[in-house]
């Protein structure tokens, strides 16, 4: 078996199912298009199973979307709540 191609894999999986109201791939692709990431539900699929790497950019728009922490869907905190900036209210 091949080492993981990415580390958001299953958080991402875990975050769609929780979002409300709860996300299908298909639907997360689409509303991840409309913010201008290319992400097909075959992408996305791919990505939970930990098949395909994933930028920057792509774990930005996919936490941004899903509203929990990029550092929670590395695995960096157990804590999946996005933080806020105290000077202007942006999502960090």
């Amino acid at each position: 078996m091949s080492a993981p191609a990415n580390l958001i894999g299953e958080r991402l999986r875990v975050a769609r199912l929780a979002h409300h109201p709860k996300l299908t791939q298909v639907k997360l692709a689409t509303l991840l298009q409309l913010e201008g990431i290319d992400l097909t539900q075959v992408q996305i699929s791919k990505i939970e199973q930990r098949a395909r790497p994933v930028s920057d950019f792509e774990v930005a728009a996919i936490s941004k979307l899903l509203k929990v922490s990029a550092s929670w869907l590395l695995g960096e905190t157990n804590n999946p709540q996005p933080i806020e900036s105290e000077n202007d209210g942006r999502v960090l």
